[in-house]
């Protein structure tokens, strides 16, 4: 009644519009043996990438290629657009955010050329990563959906 024993935690919403799939789909081991942490991933269908938390933009990679988020329980976020991106150089991205700016889950972070990640020969997956896991007690389980930048994709869980 007055939210007691209710979970507390973070929601999480989708970053990019596409199909969801677990982060153990992905097509890379540092990601899908989870060593950078857990998520999720999304195959895009649009070139807008948004925040899927909100917090302060930790970190917005030279080439562009990702972004960092610290929500405000101290969790780090990471927003990895497209797989071996890194070689692009930061061409096919344009940042929309800086470092130290406060972010929501409506704040565009980057756009990215899709088709020419794609021509590139490199997949355009943006993963999601929850980098120090030692905060999470849960994380959300994905199920392979289409969905839509800002759909819940779920909840966390801080211990």
């Amino acid at each position: 009644m007055f939210g007691f024993g209710k979970k507390k935690g973070q929601n999480v919403v989708a970053a990019v519009n596409g199909k969801l799939e677990p982060i153990t789909d992905v097509p890379d081991d540092v990601f899908s043996q989870k060593m950078m942490g857990d998520g999720y991933a999304i195959n895009p269908s649009s070139k807008e990438v948004y925040a899927p938390v909100s917090g302060i933009v930790s970190t917005v990679f030279p080439t562009k290629h990702a972004i960092g988020i610290t929500t405000d329980k101290g969790l780090e976020v990471l927003i990895h657009m497209g797989l071996d991106t890194v070689d692009l150089k930061g061409v096919p991205f344009q940042s929309q955010v800086k470092q130290g700016q406060r972010v929501n889950e409506n704040t565009l972070l980057s756009e990215m050329d899709v088709d020419a990640i794609r021509n590139s020969g490199r997949d355009a997956t943006v993963v999601i990563v929850y980098i120090n896991m030692d905060l999470l007690k849960e994380v959300p389980n994905i199920s392979t959906t289409e969905i839509q930048h800002g759909d819940e994709v779920g909840k966390l869980q801080y211990k």
